[in-house]
């Protein structure tokens, strides 16, 4: 009998995963093995609050705990927890919304979006995609074999959707599209008129708009949010918004939905969403319990947090206004600036060299789907002020070296 151990053969991903990419995370593989070699690395590449010196809030910790200690441990309906999903249908009604369909409760943001494409897209359908976009979109559509079909935003007016191009992007296989407002990775807050604009589109062409809006509560400047389900409660809308950007936990994994629009357009795919809701069984039970708090309790630590932001902001764009290479549209919500960088290189090559050089480490534009020849970097101004200007010499001195 011959004792020879049988070829192996290799089992091989499905090659719908080809096109994944997320860069945010693929770039902090290579910082972690550089750490491992005792390499002190600047990290401006993730949007963790909890990482630097912002903290959970007090009261949402112990409402979470208090719901442990209260039994609340086993599966939560589907959906989610009622007295949960009362204080987001008031927060969303405070803030204008109507014709308010479904609430539901995610596991972050990102299961939201899972669910919500999954229900709606088939093997023929599009999606319309900002560029540059947030880099989970972009996956869930690979997963899901779907076309991704990009609308730019124009850098030249704030960083707005270019509404003529995404027009032209619609055709008869579209079914939604997303937004990112305030966004990532620009910071840019949309205008009134922007929304509207896409909201007709939306309307005309019997497309459900996703609208990402994790980061509604970190407006920077005096210009305010809008959501825009306020301004088309008749179209079909999926408000997204969760615990993980202005209060402080991110690692809770707390997100949810809001669909509006007109009852009975809308009725069969709230059906569907709600199919694969039951299918995985619900959320993460107790820590459903620190949304009334965190949307009804006290929101000093919002106000500090804001304060924070701002001042680091402004350190950004200061830096970048003094910067030769750099140009930089001022972020006004959120965490995250763009910078345009005059440079030969790729993007991607930069930031390589850029953390192995001078042990900072960022994003690349092209992670995010800006399209070449624009050679842009995302900075995450979440580190105290002395620890971000550190950082931004860096990347100053790295120019420097690389000018021609």
């Amino acid at each position: 009998m011959s004792s020879a151990l049988p070829q192996v053969r290799e089992i091989l991903a499905s090659v719908r995963l080809d096109p994944v990419r997320y860069a945010i995370r693929d770039l902090a593989v290579l910082a972690e093995d550089m750490a491992r070699q005792g390499k002190e690395i600047l990290p401006l590449n993730i949007g963790d609050p909890v990482l630097f010196d912002f903290c959970t809030p007090p009261h949402l910790i112990e409402a979470a705990a208090q719901a442990m200690r209260d039994g609340h441990n086993g599966y939560a309906p589907s959906p989610g927890v009622g007295v949960a999903i009362e204080a987001i249908r008031a927060n969303a009604e405070e803030e204008g919304l109507r014709n308010i369909q479904s609430i539901f409760i995610t596991e972050g943001v990102s299961e939201a979006v899972d669910i919500c494409l999954t229900a709606l897209l088939g093997p023929d359908d599009n999606l319309l995609t900002p560029s540059p976009e947030y880099p989970l979109y972009s996956a869930i559509l690979a997963k899901l074999g779907i076309q991704k079909k990009s609308y730019r935003l124009d850098e030249a007016n704030n960083w707005e959707p270019d509404i003529e191009h995404m027009a032209s992007r619609v055709n008869k296989n579209t079914r939604g599209l997303v937004l990112i407002n305030p966004n990532n990775p620009t910071g840019a807050v949309y205008s009134r008129s922007t929304l509207e604009r896409i909201a007709e589109i939306a309307r005309r062409h019997n497309l459900v708009i996703f609208t990402d809006e994790i980061y509604e509560k970190l407006v920077l400047d005096s210009e305010s949010h809008i959501p825009i389900a306020t301004l088309a409660p008749d179209v079909a809308v999926v408000t997204l918004n969760g615990l993980s950007k202005a209060c402080l936990a991110p690692g809770w994994r707390v997100g949810w939905g809001i669909v509006s629009g007109d009852a009975a357009a809308v009725r069969p795919y709230v059906e569907g969403i709600h199919k694969l809701l039951r299918a995985r069984l619900c959320a993460n039970h107790p820590l459903q319990y620190a949304i009334p708090a965190a949307l009804q309790g006290p929101d000093e630590y919002l106000h500090e947090a804001v304060r924070k932001l701002r001042t680091r902001r402004d350190l950004v764009t200061a830096w970048a206004k003094k910067t030769p290479g750099v140009s930089c549209v001022p972020p006004k919500a959120a965490f995250y600036a763009f910078p345009r960088l005059d440079i030969e290189e790729d993007d991607e090559t930069f930031v390589k060299g850029l953390l192995k050089e001078k042990n900072v480490l960022v994003v690349h534009g092209s992670g995010f789907d800006q399209p070449p020849p624009y050679r842009h970097i995302r900075i995450v101004f979440l580190p105290r002020e002395d620890i971000l200007q550190d950082a931004l010499n860096r990347i100053a001195a790295y120019l420097r070296e690389r000018a021609p």
